[in-house]
């Protein structure tokens, strides 16, 4: 529960100067073959659990949760919440929730089962608990989730009252997920540097500036340990990566606030899901959306930086295996008109790549969409960047 603040304190604020963060989940359990240790910290938050599951997940739960709780004398239920966080799914889950009279939820898997467990709980105003299964993003962490359409587009995101009550976090567990989960979670996460640095490293507000610099430490661990990661699971390594990756990547958002959150790699992301649906996971197109904003970067401001840094992720990418441009995506024979829907979907007035310190321009944003592997003596400006020339570029 917040803590109340007494009626001298509230006089002595304006209410401009009330910032709400939640900064991390209550209490965060780690390290190998613990669902048996996090059964009796679930029972501590409720007796009546539901578990929310994806469909790929809910064997998983059956296997390896289920038996645990009940052995905690826990009225067990499950549910799947479909393929995305979805309006329908959220209003079924709701329903489950309240026919089994649960007070408690739980949710496990990929980064779409956190979402939809975490907002299932804030709508009920009931504790949560996230377990996921792959290191895909930071959703066990944050008091966010993202909402879709049933065909995956994304459609808005809500700011929840609090992080998680319990995130659990078992190695063992998320070495079961596919090698590229991983791989997108690193994309996903590498991100809050580049986003964090533009937006808001000009701040000066204490926790700003401490959530910008643990973006560019957590830059350097994936950069420098991702590699040894991935060809040795399970590893020290490994265990580092997976850390970065789900809990180093919430606590930056935690700290720095939406602010530091997303910018242009997370809205060419938004885009994507229009035109991409499941052909390709978050942290992937989020990945190639750093390649755009820098891009953005050099054509428009002419920024230096942004092309070294494009350059070095490129290598990087290359190295571990994450898209660098649309055809990595399965966006190979992407239309111009299907182009120009992503740009314009990351372009609404509400989206978060107006956090650059620039205004950028719908032929701006697709000649950019289109070029993320341009070599480094290109000086082509966007200015000069007609239609004509993105269609060239893509299928009519």
């Amino acid at each position: 529960m917040p803590n109340q603040l007494s009626n001298q304190t509230l006089s002595t604020q304006t209410a401009s100067s009330f910032i709400t963060l939640a900064v991390a989940p209550a209490k965060v359990i780690r390290g190998c073959n613990i669902l048996q240790v996090a059964a009796t910290e679930i029972a501590k938050l409720g007796s009546r659990p539901l578990i929310v599951a994806g469909n790929s997940t809910v064997a998983i739960s059956q296997e390896n949760l289920q038996p645990i709780l009940e052995a905690q004398n826990l009225h067990v239920a499950q549910a799947s919440y479909g393929a995305d966080c979805a309006e329908a799914s959220l209003k079924a889950l709701r329903k489950a929730a309240k026919e089994h009279k649960a007070d408690v939820i739980i949710g496990i898997g990929g980064g779409k089962a956190l979402d939809t467990a975490k907002l299932v709980a804030h709508q009920l105003d009931l504790p949560v608990a996230t377990i996921p299964t792959s290191a895909a993003t930071c959703a066990a962490w944050t008091a966010l989730s993202n909402v879709y359409s049933e065909d995956g587009a994304f459609l808005y995101d809500v700011a929840l009252s609090r992080c998680p009550d319990l995130l659990i976090l078992d190695y063992d567990l998320i070495q079961t997920a596919p090698q590229h989960t991983l791989v997108a979670g690193i994309g996903d996460a590498i991100a809050k540097w580049y986003e964090a640095s533009v937006s808001s490293g000009h701040l000066e507000q204490t926790l700003i500036i401490s959530a910008v610099q643990q973006a560019r430490v957590l830059r350097d661990i994936l950069f420098q340990k991702s590699a040894i990661a991935l060809q040795q699971p399970g590893s020290e390594a490994w265990r580092e990566v997976v850390d970065a990756t789900v809990l180093l990547a919430g606590v930056i958002g935690g700290l720095g606030g939406a602010q530091c959150r997303t910018v242009a790699a997370h809205a060419v992301h938004n885009g994507l899901t229009h035109i991409a649906g499941h052909s390709s996971i978050h942290g992937e197109k989020v990945a190639y959306g750093i390649l755009v904003q820098l891009r953005l970067e050099e054509m428009v401001q002419g920024n230096q930086l942004a092309t070294a840094s494009r350059q070095q992720l490129l290598k990087f990418y290359a190295e571990i295996g994450l898209p660098q441009k649309l055809g990595d995506l399965g966006l190979g024979n992407i239309t111009l008109g299907e182009l120009q829907t992503a740009a314009e979907i990351a372009l609404t007035p509400q989206s978060d790549i107006h956090r650059l310190p620039f205004k950028v321009a719908l032929e701006q944003l697709m000649a950019a969409m289109v070029s993320t592997t341009a070599p480094t003596d290109s000086r082509d400006s966007v200015h000069r960047v007609s239609t004509r020339g993105i269609s060239d570029e893509v299928e009519e």
